[in-house]
């Protein structure tokens, strides 16, 4: 039930349940729960997301979607996983420098 508004910049890992409506910059993994939404972009080093998200994503690793996400928005990272019945709807660049490109 934790609604957050502002961006979050952090250099360890990161766990979304709540509603973050903002941007994400870490250094380490994020994980958006099944109940997690966030409303902004994000830039980290790998992310599994099994909530919603709704934004521009950045990873320089790998990105998960797993069974019950939904993303909306564009995607740039090195490595991709979809599972059967994730939503995902925008545009995916893959590559093992394109994600470093983009963020930088």
């Amino acid at each position: 039930g934790t609604r957050i508004t502002g961006d979050i910049l952090s250099d360890g890992d990161i766990r979304i349940d709540g509603e973050l409506t903002g941007n994400i910059d870490t250094k380490g993994r994020l994980v958006i729960g099944a109940s997690g939404k966030v409303m902004g972009d994000i830039k980290c080093k790998s992310c599994e997301i099994a909530g919603k998200q709704k934004g521009k994503i950045f990873i320089n690793e790998q990105l998960s979607l797993k069974a019950s996400s939904t993303v909306t928005g564009d995607i740039v990272t090195g490595k991709l996983s979809i599972e059967p019945g994730a939503y995902f709807a925008g545009t995916c660049t893959m590559g093992d420098d394109s994600a470093d490109n983009e963020s930088n």
